[in-house]
């Protein structure tokens, strides 16, 4: 299980933020990892960048990898949590910074 920051920028392109950097979930006419994502996000779960429903928030995924090349290969399974969350976590606060529109 992988927990931090969920960005989805632009279509076919996203990525996973935990504490052991970044994770790539899908590139545009590239890797795509399989499985059911995102997870449903509540009101004020996303951030919106302001293109479309693309942006940010904050995720548990159940995932299998491959560590070599920070690829999510399979998503299993996935929860939103609160930003509050991400926000809070030290390992992965300031990444937020990255993302905002």
């Amino acid at each position: 299980m992988r927990c931090g920051w969920l960005d989805n920028p632009t279509p076919g392109n996203a990525s996973l933020y935990d504490k052991d950097g970044e994770w790539t979930i899908a590139v545009q006419g590239g890797h795509q990892a399989t499985g059911d994502w995102p997870p449903a996000f509540k009101p004020g779960q996303w951030v919106n960048s302001g293109q479309g429903s693309y942006g940010y928030g904050c995720v548990c995924l159940t995932v299998e990898v491959d560590a070599e090349e920070k690829n999510i290969l399979n998503i299993l399974s996935g929860k939103a949590r609160p930003l509050s969350a991400c926000r809070k976590d030290r390992a992965i606060a300031n990444i937020e910074k990255q993302l905002r529109p």
